[in-house]
């Protein structure tokens, strides 16, 4: 999204800042989710079926305002707090995700090169910078990674009572 101070803003669609084409590799449960979304959407719309389509498009294809997603998601996030218990679920904006998501790769033991190219960054030394709050070390130690993946199996039990508030399109797949 490009913002013309008083022309307001307007969707640029091409190549990357590099000039690259951009890859982030998925894991075959992500891959799924994906395909079942894309299915139940092509159910509404044919053309939301082919492999051009834009997931999070609305159901015309035309693209979805990035800040009304991310209102939209806050939203999802304060019903699905006052339902399962605000201690439950902490407060997380659509950024934090991207954060979260490239914390834990770090303190999994993550190359930051790895990282660096997934989050779409220049080099690895944007990536350093950003998280140099994660300790290099922090991969070896088991402790913080059992105490990640106890939180991510409570989360995933509590999914299906995101799915009850948020309605089973929204539960399965975030962001539809």
């Amino acid at each position: 999204m490009v913002k013309d101070k008083g022309a307001g803003e307007r969707l640029l669609e091409g190549p990357t800042k590099t000039g690259q084409s951009w890859v982030v590799d998925l894991d075959a449960g992500t891959v799924a989710a994906l395909r079942g979304y894309r299915a139940a959407r092509g159910g509404r719309a044919l053309d939301l079926l082919r492999d051009s389509a834009l997931v999070l498009s609305h159901l015309d294809g035309t693209h979805r305002h990035t800040e009304r997603f991310s209102r939209r998601l806050a939203g999802h996030v304060v019903q699905a707090r006052k339902s399962l218990g605000e201690e439950r679920l902490p407060v997380i904006r659509l950024n934090d995700l991207r954060h979260t998501h490239a914390t834990l790769l770090l303190a999994a033991g993550g190359p930051v090169r790895v990282v660096s190219e997934r989050l779409g960054h220049a080099n690895a030394t944007i990536t350093l910078t950003v998280y140099q709050h994660v300790h290099p070390g922090m991969g070896r130690r088991r402790r913080p990674l059992r105490r990640v993946a106890r939180r991510l199996t409570r989360t995933a039990k509590y999914q299906s009572g995101i799915t009850r508030v948020l309605g089973p399109a929204h539960g399965s797949v975030p962001g539809s």
